[in-house]
């Protein structure tokens, strides 16, 4: 792509309040940017309206500096990571995405060097969405980890948006499982690519860039802003073969990626869930509606056999949850970390131990203190469960 090619691309693409539909009939009417930029405004308002008309031929100074940042930015990729803008005229664009109603005229796309020379219409049709929590449980963790490196395994890519909790979980999986044959995981964000949210992520984003891709609707320097989030959604679904909700309670955006995956005609999958954890509580409502349960990587190649190989797929295995210990203590905060990592699902006292780094004689004294004020329940063979009153 030229320069001018890409300038045209973007002011097409960031005229105000014109969107994706307006640019869409502008392209089936005439042709390419250049050639639409070139019409009269009498011309175009046979597709648009007079006032987008007028924005389109008469470019602010800001979308201006725009066009020239993004040029600058695909020159300056640091080595060996590669900068590409995908528009709607590209051979390379996801077939995936085209098929949806409201694909995004551009797609900014950073990741490795390696893994550009096979960018094409295939890619997507190997990849699985995960997505969840923002506040999951200890279980949610461990099961995102290890659905995520168990379908790297089978040469399945994960797809997720980079959120705090199950998000980072299933990129953080996938990137173990990383053989570098092909992308481990694709991070599909609602900001500008040029971002990184949230910034606890920032390494976490270097990482994907190295073992996957980063890919981007939005331009460069769009903030955070709350409305992006939802939208980029489709996005996730639209680029996977299904979407597997990990955890999600019954008001969160992991239930929208879910309904979009649904309404584009991919299949939903969700895991079951204590009935006591909130974080379950969306899951299972999925279930209800007809989402398929999922309690190993293998009941979702099995409903999805063009992701699999032919071999079985053992059950996802937990992977260990590293979560820093704490000086023993009686205090309400002391309390409350032992709650938060017991999560809803029956535990054994040696996990336990593994997940807070307190020894089991001080751990023990703690679940009888909290068994006793009616927060943690002793159940036979050495489990422990916390309680919907905890």
């Amino acid at each position: 792509m030229t320069e001018q090619e890409l300038h045209d691309w973007i002011r097409l693409a960031a005229t105000p309040g014109l969107g994706n539909t307006g640019i869409r009939r502008l392209l089936a009417r005439f042709g390419l940017p250049g050639a639409v930029l070139s019409q009269t405004a009498a011309q175009l308002e046979s597709c648009i309206t007079p006032a987008q008309a007028r924005a389109l031929l008469n470019p602010s100074a800001e979308l201006q500096a725009l066009q020239a940042t993004t040029w600058s930015w695909l020159a300056s990729a640091p080595a060996p990571l590669v900068r590409h803008v995908l528009t709607l005229g590209d051979a390379g664009y996801p077939s995936a995405l085209l098929e949806t109603a409201d694909p995004p005229v551009l797609l900014y796309i950073t990741g490795h060097a390696r893994w550009f020379e096979g960018l094409s219409l295939a890619w997507p049709h190997k990849a699985l969405a995960m997505v969840g929590s923002r506040n999951p449980t200890p279980q949610g963790v461990q099961n995102a980890r290890a659905f995520a490196q168990t379908l790297v395994r089978q040469g399945i890519i994960v797809i997720s948006g980079m959120a705090l909790g199950i998000d980072a979980a299933a990129h953080a999986g996938a990137l173990e499982a990383a053989t570098g044959r092909q992308p481990a995981t694709i991070a599909v964000i609602g900001t500008g690519i040029d971002r990184v949210y949230p910034r606890a992520n920032h390494a976490l984003a270097a990482q994907i860039a190295e073992q996957g891709w980063i890919v981007s609707e939005y331009h460069l320097g769009t903030p955070p802003l709350a409305q992006n989030f939802p939208k980029r959604n489709r996005l996730i679904a639209g680029l996977a073969s299904g979407t597997l909700v990990v955890e999600a309670a019954p008001a969160s955006g992991s239930l929208v990626t879910a309904r979009l995956a649904s309404e584009q005609g991919r299949e939903v999958f969700a895991i079951p869930g204590s009935i006591h954890a909130p974080q379950s509580k969306g899951c299972h409502a999925l279930i209800r509606q007809g989402a398929k349960l999922v309690e190993s990587v293998e009941d979702i190649l099995e409903e999805l056999p063009a992701l699999g190989a032919a071999a079985r797929v053992p059950a996802a295995e937990p992977a260990p949850v590293d979560t820093p210990g704490a000086a023993a203590s009686n205090d309400r905060h002391e309390d409350e970390r032992l709650l938060q990592a017991l999560g809803f699902d029956p535990v054994d006292l040696d996990s336990l131990c593994s997940r807070t780094g307190i020894d089991i004689a001080r751990l023990q004294i703690q679940l009888l203190e909290l068994e006793l004020q009616g927060r943690v329940a002793r159940l036979p063979g050495g489990l422990f469960q916390r309680l919907a009153a905890g």
